[in-house]
């Protein structure tokens, strides 16, 4: 691989583990591993999935089109996966780039959303075991869109993520 391919190159399982790191050492040691896993998750495909995507659900641009794919348009919302994904999109957006999102956008109530779709989620889920899972990060929804913020600011913060390749 060249240079720049190793620089800027990196796989789900690098990318989930950059995110995983990062939102651990933003919270207390009790934190369950399961929701700090299925956060970083969340980061970590948003991550590597792009708003133009045509294979996958691509990225929202913004809150806007949350609310007209999730809200105005419901016939999305029949099953368990796309109110999960509606409720991701929300942790990203609302979370992540609070400080993008935050100038056109009431984050509360976005949040509130977030937590609902996760909720709704939860219930229509047939896995006993993910549906709890899901449960629990709508109830904790605030919390982890409050850290997801946090990891956002203190990244851009940090002068050098990426490390720079060797001098040939």
């Amino acid at each position: 691989m060249d240079p720049l391919g190793e620089l800027v190159g990196t796989n789900h399982r690098e990318a989930l583990e950059f995110f995983f790191l990062g939102l651990q050492d933003l919270s207390e040691p009790t934190v369950d591993r399961q929701e700090l896993l299925y956060n970083a998750s969340v980061l970590a495909h948003f991550a590597q999935v792009s708003t133009t995507a045509d294979v996958d659900l691509p990225i929202p641009a913004d809150l806007v089109s949350v609310f007209d794919n999730f809200v105005i348009d419901q016939t999305l919302l029949h099953d368990s996966l796309m109110l999960e994904t509606a409720g991701a999109q929300c942790l990203l957006l609302a979370g992540f780039f609070e400080d993008q999102m935050r100038r056109r956008h009431n984050i509360r109530w976005y949040a509130g959303l977030g937590a609902s779709f996760f909720s709704r989620a939860a219930v229509q889920e047939q896995s006993g075991a993910k549906a709890r899972l899901l449960d629990t990060i709508a109830r904790h929804f605030e919390t982890w869109r409050r850290r997801h913020a946090l990891l956002s600011r203190e990244l851009r913060d940090r002068p050098y993520v990426l490390k720079r390749p060797p001098a040939a």
